[in-house]
């Protein structure tokens, strides 16, 4: 007898004559092996949830995905959908139908039809099915990227989930032009447009991003949400927190019922999901979360719902994002209506909600909500802080709001009778009421008056002697409460005498004027900036304050307050304990050897991403116009925190680019060319110092520093050394021999792109963010003309300086394309530099 080993490899080996007595049972075999195989689903395949928690699922070739049911949550039901196979987590990425999926009891099935239709049902009621009869369906297919294909004899897509997706989307799964996901009333779109909208109801966008010839959305491996046009070229992109993660991480993006667009990251070590990027930040800004006349309000951190008074019911008294419902119709009460009055609050004003013919007008603040009071349609009003009291009424069926402190609008609500706030009346007047209003007045002044008595003598007899707790000169202005709404603390000019002690300990100078260390009454230490040359008038100096205060990043010194009397103008700013960033660059070797390499370079990166900010992402974008070491302080873990932004000029988002300055401010060996030349000031301005900065961070030595071997500037020999190839003679020697080399040499290339001549060759904040993040791919930079120039500038003029960084620059060298960096006017632009403009 013959034994035969019935394996496709060993059969490809038989010869023509021994396959003729091959068993047919052998070939049966096979057959049957092949039908069985991982991913592979046959006509006539089912699945049946389990009791047990033994659930049949139809699993990738790989293991990296299943589809089968799932307990739904509700006892006895169950789901069916595809989930992550290779973790511990029972989240579903798809699923048959939308909001969760259809529950099914322990009898329903999943069946792929032998007509190739599949099928969702519970016995002989059918709850779901895709009418793919008759198409040639042959199998199915699970695959390993997550997708779930059936399939025609050719092994052709007839239909699959990722062209019919649910709420969800996993890495690499492309959403294209008119598909979308939907998760209550919510949902997420790509438009013919090229953006990405979130929708309530089919009719409110309250979210509507990306760039035009986009057609397709996409998460990457690396965290990053992306746009590509028709060639699959990334156009736009927002990253996660954790984008540098590895490209193998567990990773999805999905709708939530609460209307925000999220995507996650498995954690293997903690087992569980990590939220890592939200479409929405302010979730208080998902158009209808609340529900129905719901107000979405903050507590310390988190967002939660309420409703606008206490003539309003919830409709769902465990969930208060259900809305809320008027304990009495105002349709009953016509003649008995009031309006209560919501401090610090907004009705969202999309477009659909509003009937902009008529009901948006400009009124007084009192003829906003009488004018609602009197129109039956009106059911709330909005009196807009836009400085032209523009007034909104409410007419639609749905109402939904914000209240927060930062925002500065009123509004006001329809009710029967008098109305009734929110704020309970206090606890005494229930328990005192027999007694009069008088009686009650005075009791409360004599407690209050005996409690003061009582801690002054406390005080002189326990705490007079003790310096620490005499009073001081200084009112207390200052609270933790004060710095924590993030509104700037006015002082006067006496506080600021006594917490600097007469300004005696200075810590530093700059453009603007000197520093000095101070200690507030409450013992916080704090920066005091004395500023030279400020000719502004009281109400713009107040207005720019009020700009700077409400400039909050992580890399940027947090502003405190300031003081204006007369012509005294000062800033009071966060003490940082590291100091700036020159008192390690250019000192002993001993107190430079706390920035090692990683050091310095999220110092670099940190710096970036703060100054990008100014430029790009700010309300009232910012040039900095003194980017130096000494205006890079560092926190007590060597984090970089730059200081004296926004002290120039406040620049306009649209037009920040080609507008000049007036008053020139910087710092020399950090002044752009233009600088010199007369030439407009822009945010490119801000790239070149910067670009010096991070050529002395890699050095360690002053971009101006003449060397005496060469008798040439440093940055013009960095150069020649780099052309050289030479990396290692521009490093720092204080770093030692644990370097990034590659890293250190991209960073040298980065800071050469930065300090072209022309304003237009060197790349934008974001830009270098992204190059030393190392997504966006860079060519080598071209030399820096202008340098040798400056060398020898003694023997040219500003004029000729001017034509100089003109003519010897070649746009075609830039690795960035002239619209990425150019404003819209740019016409305009190259005229007024050709003339000397400002």
């Amino acid at each position: 007898m013959v034994a035969w080993n019935c394996t496709p490899n060993n059969l490809l080996a038989t010869s023509r004559h021994q396959v003729m007595a091959i068993p047919i049972l052998c070939i049966v075999a096979i057959f049957i092996q092949a039908m069985f195989a991982e991913g592979a689903v046959k006509l006539g395949a089912s699945l049946k949830p389990s009791a047990s928690g033994q659930q049949q699922s139809w699993q990738s070739p790989g293991k990296n995905f299943s589809f089968g049911f799932h307990p739904s949550g509700n006892r006895g039901l169950y789901v069916v959908g595809i989930r992550f196979a290779n973790i511990n987590d029972s989240t579903l990425v798809w699923t048959a139908g939308f909001n969760g999926g259809i529950e099914v009891g322990e009898g329903g099935s999943f069946t792929l039809q032998n007509d190739g239709k599949l099928v969702l049902s519970n016995g002989t009621q059918i709850f779901w099915q895709k009418n793919t009869s008759n198409l040639g369906v042959a199998s199915a297919d699970m695959q390993d990227d997550g997708n779930f294909v059936l399939q025609n004899s050719s092994s052709g897509t007839v239909w699959d989930i990722f062209t019919n997706p649910t709420d969800s989307l996993v890495v690499n799964q492309n959403l294209i032009v008119n598909q979308s996901l939907r998760s209550g009333l919510y949902t997420f779109a790509m438009q013919p447009s090229g953006n990405f909208t979130l929708s309530w109801n089919n009719n409110v966008t309250y979210l509507n991003e990306g760039t035009p010839l986009a057609t397709t959305a996409t998460l990457t491996g690396q965290g990053i949400f992306k746009l590509s046009n028709s060639s699959n070229d990334s156009i736009w992109w927002a990253r996660s927190i954790d984008y540098s993660y590895s490209s193998t991480a567990v990773r999805r993006m999905k709708l939530e019922s609460n209307g925000n667009l999220r995507s996650y990251r498995w954690d293997t070590d903690l087992g569980t999901w990590q939220r890592v990027w939200s479409a929405v930040e302010d979730q208080c800004k998902v158009y209808g979360w609340c529900g129905n006349f719901g107000v979405c309000v903050y507590n310390d951190t988190d967002p939660y719902c309420e409703c606008p008074s206490a003539d309003f019911d919830r409709l769902d008294p465990n969930d208060a994002t259900k809305g809320c419902r008027r304990q009495q119709d105002i349709a009953q009460c016509s003649n008995n209506q009031s309006m209560v009055r919501l401090n610090n609050t907004e009705f969202f004003s999309y477009p659909a909600d509003y009937k902009l013919n008529s009901e948006i007008f400009t009124l007084a603040f009192q003829d906003c909500w009488q004018n609602c009071l009197k129109n039956p349609s009106c059911t709330a009003s909005t009196i807009m802080a836009d400085g032209a009291g523009t007034c909104r009424m409410r007419t639609n069926e749905f109402t939904s709001a914000y209240q927060t402190a930062s925002i500065s609008s009123t509004s006001y609500v329809k009710v029967c009778g008098s109305g009734r706030p929110l704020t309970p009346p206090p606890p005494y007047v229930r328990i005192v009421n027999k007694f009069t209003a008088i009686e009650i007045a005075l009791a409360v002044i004599a407690t209050v008056i005996g409690l003061v008595t009582i801690h002054i003598c406390l005080w002189w007899i326990c705490c007079r002697q003790n310096p620490r707790f005499r009073f001081r000169d200084s009112p207390a202005v200052y609270a933790p409460l004060d710095y924590a709404s993030g509104a700037p603390v006015q002082f006067s000019y006496r506080d600021l005498l006594h917490c600097t002690k007469n300004f005696t300990e200075k810590v530093g100078s700059g453009g603007f004027g000197t520093v000095y260390k101070g200690e507030l009454s409450n013992e916080v230490m704090v920066a005091v900036k004395r500023l030279e040359g400020i000719e502004q008038g009281e109400k713009q100096f107040r207005m720019e304050v009020a700009s700077i205060s409400s400039t909050h990043h992580l890399n940027l010194v947090r502003l405190i307050g300031f003081c204006s009397e007369g012509r005294h103008r000062l800033l009071v700013y966060e003490f940082r304990k590291n100091s700036s960033l020159d008192t390690f660059l250019f000192t002993s070797s001993e107190q430079a050897k706390a920035l090692d390499w990683d050091t310095r370079f999220k110092i670099a990166f940190g710096t970036a991403k703060s100054i990008a900010y100014l430029h790009e992402e700010c309300r009232d974008c910012i040039v900095h116009c003194d980017i130096k070491p000494e205006n890079i302080l560092l926190d007590e873990n060597f984090n970089a925190r730059v200081s004296d932004f926004g002290l120039s000029k406040l620049i306009h988002a649209r037009a920040h680019r080609n507008i000049s300055l007036s008053s020139v401010r910087g710092t020399r060996g950090y002044l752009a060319p233009e600088w010199l030349a007369n030439l407009p000031i822009t945010s490119n301005s801000d790239v070149y110092s910067y670009g010096m900065v991070l050529l002395e961070i890699v050095s360690g030595r002053r971009n101006f520093d003449i060397l005496a071997s060469e008798r040439k500037r440093f940055s013009i020999w960095a150069f020649e050394e780099y052309e050289r190839g030479n990396i290692i003679n521009i490093i720092d020697d204080k770093l030692g021999t644990n370097l990034n080399i590659d890293q250190i040499q991209r960073v040298i290339e980065i800071s050469f792109w930065c300090i072209q001549e022309q304003p237009f060759q060197r790349p934008s904040m974001g830009k270098v963010v992204q190059m030393l993040e190392g997504v966006l791919p860079m060519e080598k930079p071209p030399a820096p003309k202008h340098l040798e120039s400056l060398q020898n500038d003694s023997s040219s003029s500003t004029s000729q300086t001017a034509t100089s960084i003109l003519t010897n620059s070649d746009p075609q060298t830039s690795p960035f394309t002239i619209n990425d960096v150019l404003p819209a006017n740019s016409s305009i632009y190259l005229a007024e530099t050709l003339s000397g403009g400002r």
